[in-house]
């Protein structure tokens, strides 16, 4: 027997969460993300927000919770999601299939491109960092082809913690990554609602659901500089279990979104980031 099937078929259906079936804890979730988007002002009625969609749960779940909060609020906003299919790491047809129809169903406009994680330019000098520069190259070349200047990713409160070790304990600096951050003079705008939201939320939401979580190999997964960051996280946690959100407030973000900037008409950025 297949027992990753099994175990598959034995989560209940995203479908229950569309039709505004969910446990409280689901609605804390998404309640959380609504907190950050309304303190950082991120999406305002009207606006158009293009999701950095990965396969795994994270941006799945933030396509998720953007998705379902629509529905409770007296404003709208339109979703577009963008998969980048890295051809080095390709995921099965079936697997985009199963992206496609999660999509559907959460009226998001869903489109996955081949794309190559290797740029030319990064020759035999690869890491995580040229991997996430280049997917947001990416990112920010459909953005401005289609005229969104607001792009969604599906970082957490984790994330932003591990990024505050990083640079604290490796490059002598105290900062991280911003709730929302504007890139070509306000042109772009990168804007992360699940900042405060911990990723045993997200796992929780994984575990429980059928969502089509599918993250192709990559080969510093278990190498790479977070992964090590990671269980000292736990650990600080063991002793003080707000020890990531004693990080985030130290950070004092004051950070808003583009409200009062022009829109981003240039069909091409003046820079590539």
């Amino acid at each position: 027997m297949d027992l990753h099937k099994k175990d598959h078929q034995a989560k209940l259906p995203y479908t229950d969460l569309i039709a505004g079936i969910y446990p409280p804890w689901v609605y804390h979730f998404i309640k959380k993300t609504g907190k950050a988007i309304n303190t950082y002002d991120m999406i305002a009625d009207g606006d158009r927000v293009l999701l950095g969609i990965s396969g795994g749960k994270d941006s799945l779940a933030l396509a998720l919770a953007l998705s379902l909060r629509r529905k409770w609020l007296p404003i709208d906003y339109t979703l577009e999601a963008i998969h980048l299919n890295w051809q080095e790491y390709p995921i099965a047809k079936e697997h985009v299939t199963a992206l496609h129809t999660f999509f559907d169903a959460l009226d998001i406009s869903f489109t996955s491109i081949d794309a190559h994680m290797f740029h030319p330019s990064y020759q035999n000098d690869f890491n995580c960092y040229h991997c996430s520069r280049n997917r947001r190259r990416i990112l920010f070349d459909e953005a401005a082809r289609r005229d969104i200047r607001l792009i969604a990713l599906g970082h957490h409160v984790d994330d932003l913690v591990e990024t505050t070790l990083i640079n604290l304990c490796f490059r002598g600096d105290f900062s991280t990554m911003q709730p929302v951050q504007d890139f070509f003079g306000g042109k772009l705008f990168i804007i992360r609602p699940m900042i405060e939201v911990r990723e045993q939320a997200i796992n929780r939401l994984a575990e429980a659901y059928d969502l089509p979580v599918i993250k192709p190999p990559c080969p510093f997964d278990q190498s790479n500089i977070r992964s090590k960051i990671k269980p000292i996280i736990k650990d600080l946690a063991r002793i003080d279990k707000l020890t990531r959100e004693h990080i985030y407030k130290a950070h004092k973000l004051s950070c808003r979104g583009p409200r009062a900037k022009p829109l981003y008409h240039n069909p091409e950025p003046q820079e590539k980031p």
